[in-house]
């Protein structure tokens, strides 16, 4: 592993690292806010970096929202930032269904996951069924041979609060037909909370999944290479002037580490300093691709570079 590798990012280093990109690719949660609130100076940074020419992507993990409500909620936190500028993984699903397995219009999926992305889904043509609860019913003697479906070409799963048995078991049900898809948005385990706590991820359910039908699925959202070119295809990015600022090594940096970008950390959310040192020199070209080039405590940071 490189010496230069996890540098504190800080005085003269700035500049020339903000001069050699054209794109920068920001995570949110954890990266320019928390929750419901900016990371103090996230949003001058980025609308900085905007007036200096430089194109800047939200992509996110998270598949509650919808890209316009994505560009809804930067709105309102101050960014300068536009619909066509976010690739969350309820948009990138979609994209994937689409243009990669090739699901043809008006082809069915059966959506574990939230209403986001039953609307992402048929902003493309696919129309999404299994969106809200769906309580135990009948004798247990039943259940495998639950109602289905037979327009349903694939299984999609996403975060989806009303997750139970009986989706558990649907989606075992479609899995079971031969040809039939299986696409997860992500595979975090954990959602971080304020205060140092965590909730269940999306990663659990899909495990859940996969257990049930004996399956791997295809995962969509970071660290996995098709978030990037989502943001590449469409726009034209170019991966060694791009560089991702991220809260995580496993999604983040790791995304970033694979397609050839620049990686910077911010110390805002999940992952720590040692924890980007603990992969050094690891034999593991994964783990190594957790370290990230730079790290700061905030992208607020990044703002004295910007100024003038």
């Amino acid at each position: 592993m490189s010496g230069s590798k996890c540098r504190r990012l800080s005085g003269t280093l700035v500049k020339p690292l903000l001069d050699s990109v054209d794109c920068v690719l920001f995570d949110c949660d954890g990266v320019i806010w928390r929750g419901d609130q900016a990371i103090p100076g996230a949003a001058q940074v980025v609308n900085r970096l905007k007036e200096k020419g430089k194109r800047v992507f939200f992509v996110t993990n998270n598949s509650t929202k919808t890209r316009a409500m994505y560009a809804d909620k930067l709105a309102a936190l101050g960014f300068d930032a536009s619909e066509e500028e976010v690739f969350g993984t309820a948009y990138c699903s979609a994209a994937y269904l689409k243009t990669v397995c090739g699901l043809e219009e008006g082809g069915k999926v059966y959506l574990i996951g939230s209403p986001a992305m039953g609307q992402e889904l048929e902003a493309v043509g696919i129309r999404p069924t299994g969106v809200g609860p769906d309580p135990v019913a009948g004798r247990q003697s039943d259940w495998a041979n639950v109602e289905l479906d037979p327009e349903v070409k694939a299984v999609l799963v996403g975060f989806d609060e009303h997750f139970s048995y009986m989706k558990l078991n649907r989606a075992l049900q479609y899995l079971s037909r031969q040809g039939c898809l299986f696409v997860g948005t992500n595979r975090d385990t954990r959602l971080p909370l304020e205060g140092g706590k965590a909730v269940p991820g999306t990663g659990c359910l899909l495990q859940a999944v996969e257990t049930a039908a004996q399956r791997q699925a295809q995962t969509v959202g970071k660290p996995n290479q098709f978030m990037f070119d989502c943001v590449a295809s469409r726009h034209g990015v170019a991966p060694d002037r791009c560089l991702m600022v991220g809260d995580r090594l496993d999604t983040d940096i790791l995304l970033g580490s694979g397609c050839g970008l620049k990686t910077l950390l911010t110390l805002t959310g999940v992952s720590t300093v040692a924890d980007a040192e603990a992969h050094r020199g690891s034999g593991s070209a994964e783990r190594q691709g957790m370290v990230p080039d730079y790290y700061v405590e905030s992208i607020a940071e990044l703002l004295p570079a910007l100024q003038g």
